[in-house]
């Protein structure tokens, strides 16, 4: 194991800019300097990234910016000491102690526990004050060894060579442990256990937790956590929870096993609390502990309670969007798997009936089994049956909207009323519009349903018979006797505009949808689109399948785009980015439209434009050739199953050249301009 940090990894009392992000640049600089990261713009793109979602900053004036970083070959820690201090967001002001902590993708559990070790010795304030006082680089690296308990090499310190003092700190600390063990034996004390857990699993998750413990032994109180980061630690037992008093989430990242911790009083904050503020976050655990109505974490099959607690602090529209999100991403499964199994039936059934109107799959199943043909083609039976399965599947894509739009606001007693209100939906033609609404109604009235505070014996029927009834009966009784005639009018409208579609307006339509493809990449107004293109699939009509095309061309175009441009001119693009390229090549031509994101996400301003009007560009061109798509995703692989498929490869192929061709040449412009730029500086 190599060391993870080294004397040119230090920067001792030099004046490092005037921002954080100045001397993020002059770290990352460093490591990529020392042969640690092949790339200095991926390394501070991912640390500036990382940032930019919540301060490093801690009290005591120091910060601990961190990533993950494809660039990075080895774990490696960078240590400035700036002079002027710079403000890194801690409460008490800014950081004069800053340690960068540069972790591959794929680190070994090994070098993360070491990368951890040191996020946690910096709350020590012995050791703090040593780096403080420190008169060279090297001797903050022996430091930094000395705290990690490893030599210059990176190799663990044994017992023979580990200093006498340093073996008789530790003795001393073991016997101040034992004694401390002895007095916190008195079963009058307090017992608090925590969770700590951060998105990125290295730095603040370990902090947090050393945070609270110190916390809690200053305040008097038993203490044990369980950090749920990257390289592990001590788990809480069922004991551990049974005695706790109170239990403390410092959590940016849902909580594993949270069902553990069922009925216990608790506190839940950002990890960054546990870090800021852990006195605090302990005493108000124990608050709720002594508050008859305070909060209780929800057991994983009762109400929803524990969920309302949580995202009481989200607006409405925020929750409400993300069930919706949540209500399409569960959609999608139904209507990909029945679509397909849809498009395969009928092309089974052109195979052997040139007219397809003729073929009523149900009659062909009624008059014929496997066994017993009669004068039934095989190749016409097995189509009939595969129309009905994936019919079947379609047609549970307005309940599965509903339900799964319900459960993002309700979680699981939401799911039976969202279930049966969409079904509902369907039954009274209000689509895919009326499968929104009846979710969104189910899973208001489960989450209402979930406030109250309620005696146990009530409260333990409520997500098994009360709740699923009443709300049933109040989202599905609107749906039926007042919603579902005006929302099935408006269906029919936009059914009769899209048949009348032809010439002019169907390009324009292509062109919208193509653009919304294009403009998020997986986000709110691509599934948008998506949605709006499979809501009248099954009903079989040749207008329906030409705008499931189109939104099929103009997802793929996206990623193939990034794919092309890093394979055209690959010294545009760091290794990471080309690296993306080639899985692109895939996820394009699978019609993932995400496989662009990692481009999206690093360079926005150049990618989301570019893929806008590539994607518009295609899905106009399908739209006007009358390509037509019976399958509702699959991209390249469902090829056989399109009506007119050399055109479908035609606009994929326009639309993907359209978008690298833009994006290459605003790269190459704006790449001039920061070169002269830093020329200039």
């Amino acid at each position: 194991m190599s060391a993870v940090i080294t004397a040119d990894l230090v920067s001792l009392d030099e004046n490092l800019g005037d921002s954080r992000f100045d001397v993020i640049s002059r770290l990352a600089q460093m490591v990529t300097q020392a042969g640690r990261a092949t790339d200095f713009d991926t390394l501070y793109a991912d640390a500036k990234a990382r940032e930019s979602k919540t301060d490093t900053g801690i009290p005591g004036g120091i910060a601990i910016p961190h990533c993950r970083s494809a660039a990075v070959t080895e774990p490696t820690l960078a240590m400035a000491r700036p002079h002027p201090p710079i403000n890194f967001g801690a409460k008490d002001g800014p950081a004069d102690l800053i340690f960068f902590i540069a972790a591959p993708d794929g680190a070994d559990q090994a070098h993360l526990k070491i990368l951890s070790t040191m996020a946690r010795s910096l709350m020590k304030k012995t050791f703090t004050a040593a780096l403080r006082e420190a008169k060279s680089a090297q001797e903050v690296v022996d430091l930094v060894n000395g705290a990690l308990g490893v030599n210059a090499d990176g190799s663990p310190k044994t017992a023979e060579s580990a200093p006498a003092a340093q073996t008789s700190a530790t003795a001393a600390a073991t016997a101040a442990s034992s004694v401390a063990a002895t007095e916190s034996s008195s079963s009058t004390r307090k017992k608090i256990v925590a969770i700590t857990a951060c998105p990125t699993g290295i730095a603040h998750t370990y902090m947090a937790a050393d945070g609270l413990k110190y916390a809690a032994e200053e305040l008097g109180y038993d203490f044990k956590v369980e950090p749920q980061g990257s390289s592990g630690g001590d788990k809480l037992t069922a004991a551990d929870i049974e005695e706790a008093d109170a239990v403390v989430f410092a959590v940016d990242v849902p909580v594993r096993g949270r069902e553990r911790f069922a009925g216990k009083p608790y506190v839940e904050g950002p990890v960054k609390r546990g870090i800021d503020d852990p006195k605090q976050m302990i005493e108000d655990a124990l608050t709720e502990a002594s508050t008859p109505n305070g909060r209780r974490v929800a057991a994983a099959h009762g109400t929803s309670a524990e969920e309302s607690t949580s995202d009481a602090g989200k607006p409405w529209g925020t929750r409400i969007y993300q069930a919706l999100m949540s209500g399409v991403s569960y959609m999608i499964p139904f209507v990909a798997a029945g679509g397909i199994i849809v498009a395969l039936g009928f092309m089974l059934e052109a195979i052997t009936v040139p007219n397809l109107g003729e073929v009523d799959p149900a009659a062909i199943l009624k008059d014929a089994s496997l066994w017993n043909l009669g004068d039934t083609p095989l190749s016409l039976y097995i189509g009939a049956a595969l129309h009905t399965i994936g019919g079947y599947g379609l047609g549970l894509m307005v309940p599965a909207l509903a339900a799964y739009i319900a459960y993002g606001l309700a979680q699981r007693p939401g799911i039976a009323p969202g279930f049966i209100a969409g079904s509902v939906a369907l039954l009274v033609g209000g689509g895919f519009l009326g499968g929104i609404v009846a979710g969104l109604l189910a899973g208001l009235c489960a989450y209402w349903l979930s406030l109250p505070k309620l005696p146990r014996w009530l409260g333990s029927m409520m997500p098994v018979v009360i709740t699923p009834l009443i709300a049933t009966l109040f989202a599905a009784g609107l749906m039926f006797f007042v919603l579902g005639g005006p929302i099935a009018w408006i269906m029919n409208g936009l059914q009769d505009w899209l048949m009348s579609m032809s010439g002019a307006s169907a390009v324009l339509l292509g062109l919208v949808l193509g653009a919304m493809m294009g403009f998020d990449l997986g986000g709110p107004v691509n599934k948008a689109a998506y949605l709006f293109a499979t809501a009248g699939l099954a009903s079989g009509e040749l207008a329906n399948q030409q705008i499931m095309a189109a939104v099929i061309i103009s997802g793929m175009v996206p990623p193939l785009a990034m794919a092309l441009a890093t394979t055209v001119r690959p010294r545009l693009f760091s290794q990471p980015e080309r690296e993306n390229g080639k899985a692109a090549w895939l996820l394009g031509a699978s019609f993932i439209s995400e496989g662009a994101i990692p481009f999206a996400t690093a360079d926005p301003l150049r990618v989301i434009p570019s893929s806008v009007i590539g994607a518009a560009v295609a899905g106009a061109i399908s739209m006007g050739a009358g390509v037509a798509s019976p399958a509702p995703h699959g991209g390249i692989w469902v090829i056989a199953l399109m009506e007119n498929w050399p055109m479908f490869l035609v606009a994929v192929l326009a639309g993907t050249a359209v978008t690298a061709v833009i994006y290459i040449v605003l790269k190459m412009m704006t790449s001039k301009k920061e070169e002269s730029a830093k020329a200039v500086a």
